[in-house]
Order: C-alpha cells, then sequence, then structure tokens
C-alpha cells in the first residue's frame, strides 16, 4: 500500500515540475537523490550561520532601541524578543545567496550591494518574524513555545503580541521603501509590492486563512487543497526570499522564472521536513512543541499520503529546485546545498 502511495506522490510532483520546466533549461549537476553527505551538511550549515550573524548584526541596527519611554519599552522588547536571537535565517539566506549570483558578494568592489542585499535580507526575517509572532497566537495555533523559549504572547501578554507583530511587519516595509535598500525607487517599489504580494491575502495570510478554515469546519482538505495551502502559507515567502536577490540586481525574467520555480520546490520541500519534524521530531532540537499538528487533524502532506511517501517526495522536489539553478551554472552552488539541507535539518 505504502509503495503505491509512494508511486502516486512522486507521480504527482514530478507532473507538476515537468509541467513548469523551461524548454531551454538543461539538467544540472547538482541533481542527486536529495541526501546530503555530513561534510556537505557541515558547510552549508557553516555559510547559514555566517549569513545569520550578518543579518542579526543588521536587525540589532534596524530594530529599535529598548530605551523607550514607558508604554513603548515592552513593544520595543517584544520586537527584539521575537526577532533577534535564534531560527535558521533560512530566508535571509536565500535573499543574500540569490543577490550573490549578480555578484554581490562579500569583498566585492561594490560593498554598498552588499549592504543593500543585506537590508533586504532583514526585511524578510521582520516579516517572518511578524507571522510567526501571529501565528503562534490564542486565537491561531495556540503556541506556547518557538525557538526553545517562551511565545511571545507567553513571554509579555496577547496584546503585545500582536502590536509587536503588527510593528515587525510595518517595518519590513519601512527598510524596503528607504533608498539606502536601492538608490532606484523603481527596484525599492518592486521589492515592495513582491512581498506585499507574497505575504498578504494572496500569498501567506491568505495560506493561513485556507488552514484555519479547514481546521474550524473539520474538513479533510484533498491533495490540491493541501499544495495550495502549503504553497500559500509557506512557500509564498520562500519565492520572494530566492527572487528578492535577482529584483534588486536587475535579473532577466528568465532567471527570476527559474529562481521562483526553485523557492516552489523548497518551499514545499520545507514543509513536508516540518510535518515529518512534527511527527517524528524531538521538542530539544524542534524548539517547538511536537505532535501539536496531527493532534489537532491539520491538514499534512504526511497526514494524506504516510511518512515515507511524503519523505520521498520531499526528495524528489529538492531534485527540481537544483534543476531550476541550472541556468545559473556552478554559481548556484549553495544555493543548491541549501535545497538539500531543506531535507535533513532537526528544527
Amino acid at each position: 500500500m505504502a509503495q503505491s502511495g509512494s508511486a502516486t506522490v512522486l507521480g504527482t510532483v514530478g507532473r507538476w515540475f515537468e509541467s513548469s520546466r523551461p524548454d531551454h533549461v538543461p539538467k544540472t549537476h547538482f541533481e542527486g537523490s536529495g541526501r546530503t553527505h555530513a561534510p556537505m551538511r557541515g558547510m552549508v550549515e557553516a555559510r547559514l550561520k555566517q549569513h545569520a550573524a550578518r543579518v542579526e548584526t543588521a536587525l540589532e541596527q534596524l530594530l529599535p532601541s529598548p530605551d523607550a519611554e514607558i508604554g513603548m519599552r515592552s513593544l520595543h522588547e517584544a520586537m527584539r524578543y521575537a526577532c533577534l536571537g535564534g531560527g535558521k535565517r533560512l530566508r535571509a539566506f536565500l535573499v543574500l545567496e540569490s543577490a550573490a549570483l549578480f555578484d554581490v558578494e562579500p569583498g566585492h568592489a561594490e560593498a554598498q550591494d552588499q549592504n543593500q542585499a543585506l537590508r533586504v535580507a532583514a526585511s524578510v526575517e521582520c516579516l517572518h518574524a511578524y507571522s510567526l509572532v501571529h501565528d503562534d497566537l490564542p486565537c491561531m495555533d495556540d503556541d506556547d513555545l518557538r525557538r526553545g523559549k517562551p511565545t511571545v504572547h507567553r513571554a509579555y501578554d496577547e496584546a503585545t503580541a500582536v502590536l509587536a507583530g503588527d510593528a515587525l511587519q510595518a517595518l519590513a516595509f519601512e527598510i524596503l521603501a528607504d533608498p539606502l535598500t536601492h538608490p532606484d525607487p523603481l527596484r525599492r517599489c518592486a521589492l515592495i509590492a513582491a512581498l506585499a504580494r507574497s505575504s498578504g491575502a494572496a500569498g501567506m495570510v491568505a495560506g493561513q486563512a485556507i488552514d484555519l478554515a479547514a481546521e474550524d469546519a473539520q474538513i479533510a482538505l484533498d491533495e490540491r487543497q493541501i499544495r495550495r495551502l502549503q504553497a500559500l502559507k509557506t512557500g509564498a515567502l520562500f519565492d520572494f526570499s530566492a527572487t528578492a536577490g535577482g529584483l534588486l540586481c536587475g535579473a532577466s525574467e528568465a532567471e527570476l522564472t527559474c529562481l521562483s520555480r526553485y523557492a516552489d520546490a523548497i518551499g514545499l520541500a520545507f514543509q513536508i521536513t516540518d510535518d515529518l519534524l512534527d511527527t517524528g521530531g524531538e521538542q530539544a532540537q524542534t524548539g517547538k512543541r511536537v505532535g501539536k499538528d496531527r493532534a489537532a487533524g491539520k491538514a499534512t502532506f504526511v497526514g494524506l499520503w504516510g511518512e515515507e511517501p511524503a519523505r520521498r517526495a520531499a526528495e524528489d522536489l529538492v531534485a527540481s529546485a537544483k534543476e531550476a539553478l541550472a541556468i545559473f551554472g556552478a554559481r548556484a552552488r549553495n544555493m543548491a546545498d541549501a535545497a538539500d539541507f531543506v531535507l535533513t535539518r532537526r528544527s
């Protein structure tokens, strides 16, 4: 039975990405089984930590000071609590690495370009932090643990959590709108519009709405509906992150399309891995409660297909993600390795 389910899953995923592959893009030397060897994983994690440290420093400077007058102090503290000192910064990593495809790298002659990419990476982390703060609220997913520490509404209170999330969302767009992000207002507008689409009623928020509606109605979503839910709730922000470097640097339409295909694939693989961790992970490693999605009857691919077929589907998606990077050649090695990392992460 599991074998039949696995074949169905892999066939469906394969058809999904085959139908969107540009004819002129060859298969890439990055393709493989989707499993990451230990030395390679170590290099990916080192690169992630390097970027995370840079983003953390940028966020320290961009977030409001906690030394504000009474009334604002708890708001600013909650914003910093939500945004600093935790997380893989995978979305920020994708922003920085997609910019690096266009020679925006540390040590590059135009250091200003590097700082611009760092600002965009910080912006997406503010947006992501806001989404987690609101997602954890009692009226949403009702979580009390995030990144190994109490969620914002537990550490402070619900009203402060709502306001901190609101302020982080606004800060994300404020960062992008600043001329320091790019001197060309059209580039800044493109980034702002892309982040708004990815995070709003046509993106992440829509996915959350579908998730809540399905849970409240206690209806079982089919494969197409779950795929749409996850593409919106998780994948949309991955799409912005992977294409932001291209938008910042003036990438061609073909290049942006390939980056978007990469993001679609790893976004879904990331969510499947998240579902697998919820099923069989350990709280000490994940930094959040495990087993809660299954207990709540949430719509997941693991629940629909079973663990092993879902794991194989994630591997197939990672192979498709790496294939989408072929247009960039060896320059995309770090992004290809990050796709593999998505499968093996433990948090």
